[in-house]
Order: structure tokens, then sequence, then C-alpha cells
């Protein structure tokens, strides 16, 4: 079976977990993708089940293919993750992860529309939502496109690019869109591929998404679950990095407060990754995507039983 998408950090995201996960109960793949980094917690948890869930059809199409022998102990939910963990309250929860990022096969497939040269301007994870780059490209207003060029490209150009786009319309594909960027200044790629990164967030609403996870795995987290989130945009990184601080705090009093009144009993669990973890230089050579990527790992010691 070819192998459209390399997972990254697998080895130390199958590490994280066999240092501080149980081997019963379920994992959530939130993100599973094409299966690479729940078929190695499978290989290594023979008795653990799993759900896998993933709002592109498309992978999860391949994912059931790839994970056949496993069959019995996995389950498949085509929704978005944070939709489908309401479902789970109630479950022995051993495991969760979720990999915020979009996979090579559907960054190369220029039918999905996520490539500077792609003839479409989509770059839904979903292709049954509505809402595409087309939108936010042609029908944002002023405001709204530098926003998201200054917020989530962190561009600082962000007012002489949104009046080339808004100057430029219609804009009808990936590839009219990258040459309106060269005419406002943005020449190499290296800066073009954060504008186009920005726009994938805003359209797929991913920070949103991101904080929803939080919440509810907060909710449905026993004593003992561990959780692990891998982030490709500084953003995400540093909402993941502040809920873990936020979690693994006893006190919870405001910063001004002369003593502590919550009582210091609010720690929800303990962080596994004082640093994030990132990829060797081998995996980079072997994978430039994933250079950019960020492993966190979060233990419950106060959850849904605890």
């Amino acid at each position: 079976m070819d192998i459209p998408h390399i997972p990254v950090l697998l080895n130390e995201t199958v590490d994280l977990y066999k240092k501080n996960m149980k081997n019963n109960g379920y994992f959530i793949d939130c993100t599973l993708g094409f299966g690479g980094h729940s078929e190695k917690i499978l290989e290594i948890f023979p008795n653990i089940k799993l759900i896998g869930i993933d709002q592109d059809k498309e992978a999860m199409d391949f994912a059931k293919k790839r994970l056949k022998k496993y069959s019995n102990r996995v389950e498949f939910i085509n929704k978005r993750a944070s939709d489908a963990l309401k479902e789970l309250k109630g479950f022995d929860i051993s495991g969760v992860l979720a990999d915020i990022g979009v996979s090579s096969y559907q960054l190369d497939n220029k039918e999905r529309g996520f490539t500077f040269d792609a003839d479409t301007l989509d770059m839904r994870m979903n292709k049954n939502q509505k809402f595409s780059a087309y939108d936010v490209i042609n029908f944002y207003d002023r405001n709204q496109l530098e926003d998201v060029l200054k917020k989530y490209a962190e561009e600082r150009q962000f007012k002489k690019i949104a009046d080339f786009i808004i100057k430029n319309r219609p804009v009808n594909s990936n590839r009219e869109l990258a040459d309106i960027l060269h005419k406002a200044g943005v020449k190499d790629k290296k800066r073009m591929a954060p504008i186009f990164q920005a726009i994938r967030i805003e359209v797929n609403n991913e920070l949103k998404e991101l904080e929803n996870i939080l919440d509810n795995v907060e909710n449905i987290a026993k004593n003992g679950t561990i959780l692990g989130i891998i982030s490709f945009h500084s953003l995400e990184d540093r909402i993941v990095k502040n809920r873990f601080k936020e979690w693994a705090r006893k006190c919870i009093c405001p910063p001004e407060a002369f003593r502590c009144e919550c009582g210091g009993d609010n720690q929800k669990g303990v962080i596994l990754s004082k640093k994030p973890i990132i990829a060797t230089k081998e995996e980079i050579n072997n994978n430039p995507r994933s250079r950019s990527a960020k492993l966190r790992g979060f233990k419950f010691t106060k959850g849904e039983n605890g």
C-alpha cells in the first residue's frame, strides 16, 4: 500500500504514550488522517481500543484499509473532533492525540486547493463544508482580510497585501492569488507560505477547533488520561502551552490576591514536556514539513473519576 503521508514526530509521540499510558481502555486519535500514528499505537498497545476521528472522508477511507488487521479494536467517526469528543463522555479513555496540521496528501493534491499552483481556491479540510478560501479572498472586507493576514500570518505588510487582493478581485485560483502576492512584493515561497496557511486557518476555523478540542478533552478525561498535541503554528503551540499551564496550576486565585482563597487544590494534572518536543535533524532531512512540528504532553491526575 502506497502511503500518501508521513506522520511527523512518530517515534517521539509513541514514546510519550509508552512511558505514561496504561495498556487498556480507549485511545482517541482526534485527527486520524491516514492512520500513521494510530497504526503504531495499536501495534505497541495490544489491549488498547482505538477511536479514529477525522472530518476528511477521503483520508478516513484510506485509514480504514490501513488499519484493517485491527478492525476488531477500531471504531471510526467521520466528524470534526470537537463534535465527536462530546459523544465519548463516560468512556475509559487512556490516551488522546491531536495532530493539528494538514497532511502531505492534502497539501500536495492540487484538487484540494492548498498548493500555490492549484487551479482552485479551496483549502477546505472537509469537502462538505460550503465556506472556502474563495469566500475569504473574494468577499471579506478590507478589515477582515487585514485581520487574517496580521493575526495568523503575522505579515507586516498586511495592509498592502489586502489592498492588492481587493483590487484584483475576482480571484479564482491559488495560482492567481500567488501572482497577486508576487505583485504585492511577496517574492519567495518562504514568505508566501504563512499567508496561505493563514487563509487555511481562517477557512477551517482551526484555532477555535483546537480550543474546542482542549475544552472537550478536559470534560471527558479520566484520572490517568494522557493527552498529546502536535502543532505546526506558533499560535497553536501558544494555545496548547497556556492551556497545559492552566491545567497544572494548583492555585487559581488572581495574582493580586493577598492569600490563596481557592483551596490550592485545582491542579488537573501534570505537564509531561516542559519544552515542546521537536523533530530530529534526521527527520527534518527526510520530511522537511516536520521542522515546524511541536509535541506537548499532559497527564490528567484529576479527571472524571479522580
